[in-house]
């Protein structure tokens, strides 16, 4: 994926996730990209573990669950990390 794709993506799927962990309103455009990215990474190598195959391979649902999962784990992890 290109640059930008990567940066869109990212956005959409730390939006869905803060969204999803309720911490939306603590974090702005930027930290969704960062950890829409992120989780994206974190949910390949989890899934690979899992041994379930594929990663994140282009703007379609499966990546997007796979990014997602990603993203609501680093979500956990940061707010388990805070308290």
């Amino acid at each position: 994926m290109s640059f930008l794709i990567y940066i869109i993506f990212g956005g959409i799927v730390g939006w869905v996730a803060s969204l999803l962990m309720h911490t939306d309103g603590q974090q702005g455009i930027f930290l969704n990209v960062v950890v829409g990215i992120i989780g994206s990474i974190l949910g390949a190598w989890i899934f690979s573990l899992l041994g379930i195959g594929g990663g994140v391979s282009g703007f379609n649902i499966p990546s997007f669950i796979v990014a997602l999962v990603g993203a609501v784990v680093l979500i956990f992890i940061v707010k388990a990390l805070k308290n």
